[in-house]
């Protein structure tokens, strides 16, 4: 069946649309994830040493293996915490992460880690409920009274985590806890572009939580 010659036109012209608004997306999506990456870069800390001291450090959750082992990533965040409060650059450390099932539990493999290491038990906050980076300082702030802290993470997830936890009026610095190279790292910076669309969107709807509440 042939299309009439008006049928032709609004398919071409939706198409059209349809490109724009998917370059448009693109654009703004790189735009505002230079943007944030700009911001942050004052705040971002290689040098332990040079970093400000802070009443917290926070190691943000990433995953833990079947056997309950770290991934690299998670255990270069711990280790950099570690680092962090033997120089005296911190108070006391704050674990946040997905640690609501008995089955996946980042921030119990954390802790475990933290004490074997020799970090005193007084000196660990757990936050089971940390499922996402907005919701790991969010709750810092409201539920554990956190004032100003150091966030230990990746550099490619310092920016955002910077960029939130400042718009949560804390007080925060970033230190790159880089200390392998990852695997599936085009990936990881892939979903961080995304995930600083929605951090944007968080920030600006003052979104709360999934769970608020100690």
């Amino acid at each position: 069946m042939k299309m009439n010659k008006k049928a032709k036109k609004n398919l071409i012209s939706l198409l059209i649309f349809g490109i724009f608004m998917t370059i448009l997306t693109i654009i703004v999506v790189f735009l505002l994830n230079m943007q944030t990456e700009k911001q942050g870069l004052a705040y971002i800390y290689q040098n332990i040493d040079k970093i400000p001291k802070a009443q917290t450090v926070m190691v943000l959750g990433a995953s833990v293996r079947p056997d309950k082992t770290m991934s690299d990533m998670l255990k270069d965040r711990a280790d950099t915490a570690i680092d962090l409060y033997k120089a005296s650059k911190v108070e006391n450390i704050l674990v946040s992460g997905d640690g609501k099932s008995k089955n996946y539990n980042e921030v119990e493999v954390v802790n475990s880690y933290l004490l074997e290491q020799g970090i005193p038990k007084e000196k660990i906050l757990l936050d089971y409920y940390g499922l996402d980076t907005y919701d790991s300082l969010y709750r810092a702030k409201n539920v554990f009274n956190i004032k100003s802290l150091i966030i230990s993470t990746q550099n490619f997830h310092l920016p955002r985590a910077i960029f939130i936890a400042q718009s949560l009026e804390l007080t925060a610095y970033g230190i790159t806890a880089d200390k392998h190279n990852y695997k599936n790292m085009e990936l990881n910076i892939g979903r961080e572009l995304l995930a600083t669309i929605k951090a944007y969107f968080d920030v600006f709807d003052n979104a709360k939580p999934a769970v608020l509440g100690n």
